[in-house]
């Protein structure tokens, strides 16, 4: 617990050996794979995006066995949200985390789950008023955005497509909604959180990502984020099967290079929080590992604490 990392290392993709124009096809294939997968994944259990967590059993009783089924993550980075946090869950899937994490922050806080996948924001949103009702409030959101872009409300971006057929200025109105009506904006959560996630953001919009997670926090706000990393370097070949891909595997980060990701974004007291001993699956010899790593934005305080994340 808490050991700090200083190796460096490289992002997923940065040393593929592809045309720019293969890669940018190969990345758009693999988002189509990605929404397709976990599309049959929603209303279905997938045993193999399946990693087993520990989460605290009270909290699970006000959420209905559907949700509970379809749970793909591979950490809890909710234990380090506190109460009264405004926290961000990005690619929040079915919802568990988030409504979980509405119990931890409490009345005073609030949860917005960010995801891209329509049938896993059904199945979460379906469940807002009852799950809220046997918590006690009701303080979670569920928006539709990629998790690499959360100044751009999806949802918001379908209403004006719907009354606009002709879309010649679509991309005018992205910018638009981007700068008047962000889906989040900048420095307005304390806590950022994500399982097993980010692994499967396309290589050419994980930089973006980083940036993203670094505006939308604010400054003495933290990270918790779980994710799958690899021992070593993925190789092209590996990143290039939409099998291995959207089974949380291929998209991996080498484990130190996801670790130099947050610095390079801008964080501070970057930590390797928890690293599970056995791999979560083992291909053509490179072992991938569930990991939780936290960070910090910002100055440190002087009641800063790296156990409370």
């Amino acid at each position: 617990m808490g050991a700090s990392w200083v190796t460096m290392g490289s992002l997923p993709g940065e040393s593929s050996r592809m045309s720019s124009k293969e890669s940018s096809m190969a990345d758009a294939g693999m988002e189509g794979a990605v929404l397709q997968r976990y599309a049959k994944a929603a209303a279905a259990r997938q045993e193999a995006l399946c990693c087993p967590t520990r989460h605290e059993p009270g909290y699970l009783e006000a959420l209905p066995p559907e949700i509970l089924e379809r749970d793909y993550g591979c950490g809890n980075p909710s234990v380090f949200a506190r109460e009264g946090d405004a926290v961000l869950d990005l690619g929040s899937g079915t919802g568990k985390l988030a409504y979980i994490l509405s119990q931890v922050v409490g009345p005073q806080g609030r949860v917005l789950g960010v995801d891209f996948n329509e049938e896993m924001l059904a199945l979460a949103r379906r469940h807002l008023q009852s799950v809220g009702d046997r918590i006690g409030w009701h303080n979670v959101r569920f928006l539709k955005g990629r998790i690499q872009d959360l100044g751009l409300d999806l949802d918001a971006l379908d209403a004006w497509l719907a009354r606009h057929p002709e879309t010649r200025t679509q991309r005018q109105e992205e910018k638009r909604l981007r700068r008047e009506n962000p889906l989040i904006a900048d420095a307005s959560v304390d806590l950022i959180v994500s399982s097993c996630v980010l692994n499967l953001v396309r290589s050419q919009d994980k930089r973006k990502l980083f940036a993203e997670m670094f505006r939308v926090l604010r400054d003495g706000g933290r990270i918790a984020i779980s994710d799958i990393v690899s021992n070593q370097e993925v190789p092209d070949h590996m990143q290039n099967n939409p099998e291995l891909w959207t089974g949380c595997i291929s998209g991996a980060f080498q484990e130190q290079a996801f670790l130099h990701a947050f610095e390079d974004a801008g964080f501070h007291a970057v930590t390797l929080a928890e690293r599970a001993q056995d791999p979560f699956a083992v291909e053509e010899g490179i072992e991938f590992h569930a990991v939780t790593v936290t960070a910090h934005k910002g100055d440190r305080s002087p009641d800063f604490d790296e156990h409370c994340g």
